[in-house]
């Protein structure tokens, strides 16, 4: 099955994240800021998830609609085939931002969307108590100009949290950032590489990792790998 799938990235680094997914074979996405957008299967959101060494995190599309009003996000909301993602112990929570929309309220909004949701899987499973102590579904959505997109984050925390550092200094380089500045260097694995002011060794250690080609994702867990939805077997055919 394809669904719309968005990869984010830090400010200045979309063009580094946009050829690392034509290499995963990502013909032409659309990008809107530090977002781009385009349709994929469940293996491609495993291997954007696996694979991308610049980007912030990866979003499977839910939704799009126009809201003005509280009760249009609801009822938008609530129009949405939650149940076809969320099982009926989902842990949900809901986040979000808004620009130049006349809803602003976040806090409010958060609150709108997740009872809608709730109120949608009570409709679907035909039962009022929901536990949420099952997996964790993290719905995000974005008003721009009023208009409602609704997303689900398949990575989970950022995906420059790679697994492999327990312990952080102040203000460390995030691990993306630090990928992005190797490869946008021209560096190159068989010459020397230093980094004489190289503080917790963030640049150094992506550098290895690009030359040793060790997947940015290999050592840490994601949100989608615990859905009931999500094909398992996706994981292992990206990680071939």
């Amino acid at each position: 099955m394809e669904y719309e799938i968005t990869v984010t990235a830090a400010s200045g680094v979309e063009g580094v994240t946009k050829r690392e997914l034509k290499r995963l074979g990502v013909e032409e996405p659309r990008a809107v800021g530090g977002a781009m957008t385009f349709a994929g299967d469940e293996t491609m959101i495993a291997r954007c998830n696996m694979f991308l060494r610049t980007a912030d995190r990866v979003y499977l599309g839910v939704g799009r609609f126009r809201a003005e009003t509280f009760d249009q996000l609801f009822d938008g909301i609530y129009s949405l085939p939650w149940e076809a993602f969320l099982p009926a112990d989902a842990l949900v929570t809901a986040d979000g931002k808004s620009v130049k929309s006349k809803l602003f309220a976040l806090s409010a909004c958060q609150s709108i969307v997740k009872k809608a949701i709730v109120s949608r899987l009570e409709k679907a499973y035909r039962r009022s108590d929901f536990p949420e102590t099952g997996a964790r579904y993290m719905v995000e959505f974005s008003i721009l100009k009023d208009v409602v997109s609704v997303r689900l984050n398949t990575s989970g925390a950022g995906l420059h949290k790679r697994g492999y550092r327990d312990l952080v200094g102040r203000a460390p380089l995030k691990e993306t950032l630090a990928a992005a500045m190797v490869l946008l260097s021209d560096f190159y694995y068989l010459r020397p590489f230093a980094d004489p002011f190289c503080g917790s060794g963030t640049i150094v250690i992506e550098a290895a990792r690009i030359a040793l080609n060790v997947a940015s994702g290999i050592g840490r867990d994601f949100d989608f790998r615990h859905w009931d939805f999500f094909d398992p077997s996706a994981y292992a055919r990206a990680a071939e």
